[in-house]
């Protein structure tokens, strides 16, 4: 499944192209003829990755929720960052949210376009009716970006929590 925006490609990974991420870059950008230049594989970013694969091998039937999505750029196939749903809708209808972009790919926009489009693919199924963030009270760039998308802060504490 892909989400296109005007420059972006939104490409949602499975279960063992997620694992071939945290494995095997080289074949991982070879098989999806991209150049991944996206947050760094590494400390507890890769456990995150490969602790999500795990949940897609156990709930396959909604691993569109569990899984990340690789964000590309169209015109030159460079993997810019990824975006995921944090784990299905909870019983109020919400799902969370994350994102992050490789550092030279910063503050070109394409973060927004993506959270834009995400959340507009989200509030298409039914079992959502809010798009839920969490930021760091110092990440302004990520503040931003939802932000621009409509979300609203409705609580802060160590983090921010934001809205749809």
């Amino acid at each position: 499944m892909v989400i296109e925006t005007k420059r972006l490609k939104i490409i949602v990974l499975t279960q063992e192209q997620l694992e071939m991420l945290v494995d095997n870059i080289p074949e991982f950008e070879k098989r999806l003829n991209c150049s991944y230049q996206g947050e760094k594989i590494e400390g507890i970013f890769k456990n995150i990755l490969y602790e999500q694969s795990l949940k897609i091998e156990a709930n396959s039937d909604v691993y569109l929720w569990l899984t990340f999505w690789l964000i590309v750029k169209k015109d030159d196939n460079i993997a810019v960052g990824m975006i995921d749903f944090k784990n299905i809708p909870n019983e109020n209808r919400e799902v969370e949210i994350g994102y992050g972009l490789g550092k030279k790919h910063e503050h070109f926009g394409y973060m927004t376009e993506a959270v834009e489009a995400f959340c507009t693919w989200g509030k298409k199924q039914a079992s959502v009716k809010h798009i839920i963030a969490e930021t760091e009270i110092d990440n302004f760039s990520s503040q931003r970006v939802l932000q621009r998308n409509g979300f609203i802060e409705y609580f802060r504490d160590k983090t921010i929590w934001w809205k749809l």
